[in-house]
């Protein structure tokens, strides 16, 4: 029979064997969740302000946890440099060309250190390589901007404020659009008128492209005129000759030009006969005294036939000439 010495030494023991247990598996644990046990290579990175980053935060690569800051110390004039322990399995994946920058597990979540993959050219990184860091916006940049932000907002719902004011007042020509009703009818009449020229328009605008599809039209004239070498020449012949006439016709008209010129003068004889009288009037004397000198020579003429010394000779002209018709 147990005496009560030999219980409580079994109680210990008991007791001490679960807080073994218990202590292994925390130690394991909390291992794991550190990685202490895995495969690791170290990398770092420079910063020039590390918004509150800590030794033992996460580091995540693609949104996988990968590591945990192992060190921080500064470095040169106000820089700080990070040293991370990541996973050698995720070695493969994380190029020398990589960036990192500091971000944050949620909104207002602990600070931690984000991995960018690179790019598959570039040599994968090494144990005890340095990292370039990358330039992005801090919380309190984008605290400013949302504050500059804000402002702008202000000034301009302010400014809309005014003018809906003064439009309301009848000032400008949007208030006096609103407020008279005679320009609103002008301006919805100027409206229609647009909308009927914009429709004349487009009227306009099929009617050319129908007449520019007959144009085009195979066999036709343009058709010929613009493929057939042949009917262009033609054509360009044509132009010529037209080209030549017209300059003929302007040759023409300055020389009626010129002979009218001197009609209107008297120092020639048309000119004279159009343009003095009295000359006229000694030209139609001449013409009448030779027109009665003719018919007096004809009277002349014809008695001589009819005289006896010269029938003859009129007789003998007159055979011969019968003769000759005859042959």
């Amino acid at each position: 029979m147990a005496t009560p010495e030999n219980k409580k030494a079994l109680a210990v023991g008991i007791f001490l064997a679960l807080g073994i247990v218990v202590f292994v598996i925390g130690v394991f644990t909390l291992g794991g969740q550190q990685k202490s046990f895995e495969k690791s290579i170290y990398i770092s990175a420079v910063f020039n302000d590390v918004a509150g980053l800590k030794k033992g935060n996460d580091v995540w690569f693609s949104g996988v946890k990968v590591g945990t800051i192992s060190e921080i110390k500064f470095v040169g004039i106000a820089q700080v440099k990070v040293k991370m322990r990541v996973d050698q399995a995720t070695q493969q994946y994380i190029h020398r060309n990589s960036g990192v920058h500091i971000g944050s597990d949620g909104l207002i979540g602990n600070k931690l250190i984000v991995i960018d993959g690179g790019s598959p050219q570039a040599p994968v990184v090494q144990d005890g390589d340095a990292l370039q860091v990358e330039k992005l916006p801090s919380t309190d940049d984008i605290l400013k901007t949302l504050q500059l932000n804000n402002q702008n907002l202000l000034a301009i719902t302010t400014d809309f404020k005014l003018l809906s004011h003064k439009i309301l007042q009848g000032k400008g020509t949007v208030g006096a659009l609103m407020a008279d009703s005679v320009m609103g009818m002008q301006l919805r009449h100027s409206m229609s008128n647009l909308q009927a020229a914009t429709s004349g328009a487009a009227q306009l605008a099929v009617q050319l492209d129908q007449f520019g599809k007959r144009l085009n039209t195979k066999g036709g004239f343009a058709d010929k005129l613009l493929t057939d070498t042949m009917t262009f020449n033609r054509v360009k012949g044509a132009v010529a000759q037209l080209q030549q006439a017209a300059a003929n016709a302007t040759t023409l008209t300055n020389n009626l030009n010129k002979a009218s010129n001197k009609l209107n003068t008297t120092d020639n004889t048309l000119g004279e006969l159009l343009n003095d009288p009295k000359g006229a009037a000694q030209v139609q004397s001449t013409l009448k005294n030779l027109q009665e000198s003719s018919v007096k020579l004809n009277d002349d003429l014809e008695a001589l036939q009819h005289n006896f010394l010269l029938k003859g000779f009129f007789k003998a002209k007159a055979k011969a000439k019968a003769d000759s018709l005859k042959k």
